[in-house]
């Protein structure tokens, strides 16, 4: 049985500038210069369809490479208490191949996108062993708060660097730059920076107690115990009825909010709005979003988690159908400025209900398949609005394909019960730790 983790301020907010830190690589890289630079320095002459299908497969590839893995990796992070480990080794693979990024030259999209989807995979990779720490700074009167904290600072720091790396790409000479084009690869390592210098709290003041039979733990144990535990999970899973229609609901609307994260900007080119406008527009969601995410935490603490979801997802439905109808560039700031008040706290509020209703011990493995099934959705949806866009003729098709996921995840949410999920999940932690992993030689 692991001990009970201390929960203090500290590690509440060392766990939280976490976030701070690789929100850096969401803003700047994912959802703001890579699809631009994409698009008109690596993808140069492309057709601007063709482009949006090459991005589109770039970020499900990324995704791809997860999913299969993401459970038992969790579970053998659980299994051998090696989450801190994890979550580093990830990072420094997402860090090295963020700054590779800046060396990538005009025309080698095959390069940046492949330097992309490893970064991308480092950075989703991490958020498997970043979400289960959640439990262990935590005390479920504050869960909802503090992931919501997580998502503020990102907002916040990731905001802060964006904006930065946005005036040195419109006013280069006064940073000794060159032009737009050595500012957008300088972007690209100061994200690697931000992200490891911020990434220094979480490993010295979040403490992550050992579960017993632990000592000396090597690789292929942990694989054995992590396959065991994994296994066992499977075989409880009607006792889990609640996590898997959660998972279900989440798996479809996650797909149509992280789809608009990824594909927002490209979206906006396509329609022939500037990329100096929509990197404005992507700044705005930053700085909305700080605030309204911590909003978010207060609501889920006083009404539920739930209540506040839906109220995330009406806002998407809405900016969905709202986005295939603009023509103006204005239109598009509102737009940013909406999904920046539901976003973060969309994400949080999710993230915290499912910390409640699965057993706190395997929260690794448990989070390695929310992740699955969010990186899982993710490859359905960019590549949906790049073959409707390309199918079509029009990108203004391509918007309406992701309407469907936030209505049937919503409708799914409906019936997923957090008190008996809560119960349910204190039950099964329980016997865990009464029982052991299955046994059996080693």
């Amino acid at each position: 049985m692991s001990e009970t983790p201390k929960r203090d301020l500290k590690a509440e907010v060392a766990w939280s500038l976490y976030d701070w830190a690789n929100s850096a690589f969401a803003t700047t890289v994912m959802a703001g210069f890579f699809p631009v630079f994409f698009k008109e320095f690596w993808s140069a002459g492309s057709d601007a369809a063709v482009s949006t299908l090459k991005l589109g497969v770039a970020n499900s590839l990324s995704s791809l490479l997860l999913v299969g893995a993401a459970p038992l990796l969790g579970a053998m992070a659980d299994a051998g208490g090696a989450r801190k480990k994890s979550l580093f080794l990830f990072a420094a693979f997402g860090i090295l191949s963020t700054a590779s990024l800046s060396w990538v030259e005009q025309g080698s999209w095959v390069a940046a996108a492949s330097l992309y989807m490893l970064a991308a995979l480092g950075f989703a990779g991490g958020n498997i062993f970043y979400d289960s720490l959640l439990v262990m700074v935590s005390h479920p009167s504050r869960i909802h708060f503090v992931s919501a904290l997580g998502f503020s600072l990102g907002y916040l720091g990731g905001g802060l660097l964006f904006a930065l790396n946005v005036i040195m790409t419109l006013w280069p000479s006064a940073f000794g730059l060159s032009g737009p084009t050595e500012a957008i690869r300088l972007s690209f390592v100061s994200v690697s920076l931000w992200w490891a210098v911020f990434s220094i709290p979480i490993f010295l003041l979040v403490e992550e107690p050992r579960p017993m039979g632990s000592t000396n733990m090597n690789l292929r144990k942990a694989f054995v115990l992590g396959f065991r535990q994994l296994r066992t999970t499977f075989k409880e899973v009607r006792r889990l009825r609640v996590v898997m229609v959660f998972l279900g609901g989440y798996w479809l609307y996650i797909d149509g909010v992280d789809t608009i994260i990824r594909m927002a900007v490209d979206y906006g080119l396509s329609l022939g709005f500037s990329s100096r406008s929509l990197l404005s527009a992507l700044l705005l969601t930053q700085f909305v979003g700080f605030p309204s995410a911590i909003a978010f935490g207060l609501i889920g603490r006083k009404w539920g988690p739930k209540t506040g979801i839906f109220i995330g997802i009406g806002a998407y439905i809405g900016v969905t159908i709202y986005g295939y109808f603009i023509t103006r560039e204005v239109e598009f700031y509102v737009l940013a400025a909406v999904i920046g008040l539901v976003q973060g706290g969309v994400q949080s509020l999710s993230r915290s209900l499912y910390a409640l209703i699965i057993p706190r011990d395997r929260a690794a493995e448990f989070f390695g398949f929310y992740n699955m099934l969010g990186k899982f959705a993710a490859v359905i949806g960019p590549v949906l609005m790049g073959w409707a866009s390309l199918l079509t003729g029009s990108p203004r098709s391509s918007i309406l394909a992701v309407l469907v996921l936030f209505l049937a995840g919503g409708a799914l949410l409906y019936f997923v019960d957090e008190r008996e999920g809560h119960r349910l999940a204190r039950s099964l932690e329980g016997d865990h730790q009464a029982h052991g992993p299955e046994s059996g030689p080693v």
